[in-house]
């Protein structure tokens, strides 16, 4: 009988899915990540919330994110790449009865240093829902990794939409902007000019020196500057990658704006759905385990 929970555990949100027979029984979503605990222990929150899911603690619990940082519940390790995903689940760090959290990955060699914590769970599930050879997972801190088989070879993270959030709110390029629309064409134009672009960091004065001199829309340099970020992202990102077979992991919205980038390049990638991937991860780590 197939009967586990799946918790992803973030900085801002913990969200948890109780499985039994490829259904789903109970789904929690609460803003009680790891930085909300408001003086709680991780430990108190899954007592109230997620214990009594568990039938005398008698149901295994995989846990992913946040929750295996040092601002978690107990650290849970980065395991160094190249690594398998059978390797991943065997690594687990079990912080109660039955209660696991999958360790991290890293990249440490050379001089470069990369780390994710979360990712690693919805890379194991995009692994068996969707075979590439590169896996795009866009959001918060973009990660571009390279898989061989059921090996994760190398990745690399780009900070894209953290960059996008501050110089929308805290730069003189979203000082004093009414409440921005939706306008697909900005969205285009700044795709345009960013996967042209040989300097991302030239061009990111054009989303202010336009609108001021008319030539886009005050409500529009969100989208504009969206496109621009995206299209800077991929195309400095892609050519490091000769593998021909391209996946995106995430929401659908950034999902469909990943794939007009790619699609402007000529590239053909396949999507694969954020929350899909992560519970077939936690259910992979569930069977190779049982």
């Amino acid at each position: 009988m197939e009967n586990w929970i799946a918790v992803d555990w973030g900085s801002t949100h913990l969200r948890a899915w109780h499985w039994q027979n490829e259904v789903c029984v109970n789904q929690l979503q609460i803003a009680a990540g790891v930085s909300q605990l408001n003086g709680r222990t991780p430990e108190e929150i899954f007592r109230q919330h997620i214990a009594p899911w568990r039938e005398e603690n008698s149901i295994p619990v995989f846990m992913a994110g946040m929750i295996g940082s040092d601002a978690g519940w107990q650290v849970a390790p980065y395991l160094p790449c190249p690594v398998t995903t059978r390797q991943l689940g065997s690594k687990l760090t079990e912080v109660a009865g039955q209660v696991w959290i999958v360790p991290g990955l890293k990249v440490q060699q050379n001089g470069e240093c990369n780390v994710m914590r979360g990712e690693e769970t919805q890379l194991t599930g995009a692994m068996a829902l969707s075979p590439a050879d590169v896996y795009v997972m866009p959001g918060t801190h973009s990660k571009w990794v390279s898989v061989d088989g059921e090996c994760i070879q190398h990745f690399s993270t780009v900070m894209t939409g953290e960059l996008f959030h501050l110089l929308l709110n805290q730069s003189l390029i979203g000082k004093g902007l009414p409440q921005q629309q939706a306008d697909d064409e900005a969205f285009q134009r700044g795709l345009k000019r960013g996967l042209t672009t040989s300097s991302p960091v030239a061009s990111l004065f054009s989303a202010r020196a336009a609108r001021v001199l008319g030539e886009l829309a005050p409500t529009s340099v969100a989208d504009y500057l969206s496109g621009l970020l995206i299209g800077a992202e991929v195309a400095e990102m892609y050519p490091q990658h000769t593998q021909p077979r391209v996946t995106l992991v995430g929401g659908s919205l950034l999902n469909a704006r990943y794939l007009r980038a790619f699609a402007a390049l000529g590239v053909q990638a396949n999507c694969c759905d954020g929350d899909d991937a992560f519970l077939q991860g936690i259910r992979s780590i569930f069977h190779g385990r049982h």
